[in-house]
């Protein structure tokens, strides 16, 4: 199982950017290899967190549909993740909150991959990040 990350449907949908062809080109091989595909609620947030912020309401129908085309299932999170990425940022001030949020909800799911370029990742020591 591979988490997907919100960069990677926003880079899919977004101006042309030097991570575009690499989300495509990544995506397109995990695809193939029929890897299962996952996320939780809280990406779907980040985009619209996102669009909403920089006045991109147009933008934010087509990276909702990149992102439910691409996975194989929607993680819910519950106060148990909320608690586990509390521990995360309390231990680490490298992780962000939202990012300490998706690596509770990976360990929750036993997820130990991320596809993402957020290199915040890279400080999780049982996480590896395919960018």
């Amino acid at each position: 199982m591979i988490f997907v990350d919100s960069n990677i449907p926003m880079y899919l949908v977004g101006a042309e950017h030097r991570n575009k062809d690499r989300a495509e080109q990544l995506l397109r091989r995990l695809i193939e290899a029929r890897e299962k595909l996952v996320t939780d609620v809280e990406v779907f947030q980040e985009i619209l967190h996102r669009y909403v912020a920089i006045r991109r309401h147009d933008a934010i129908e087509a990276a909702w549909r990149a992102l439910h085309g691409l996975v194989d299932d929607v993680f819910p999170i519950a106060l148990p993740q909320v608690d586990d990425a509390k521990s995360l940022v309390l231990e680490s001030q490298a992780l962000s909150a939202r990012d300490a949020l998706h690596v509770a909800v990976m360990r929750a799911h036993g997820v130990e991959e991320i596809l993402t370029f957020d290199t915040g990742f890279d400080t999780v020591a049982d996480l590896s990040r395919i960018h």
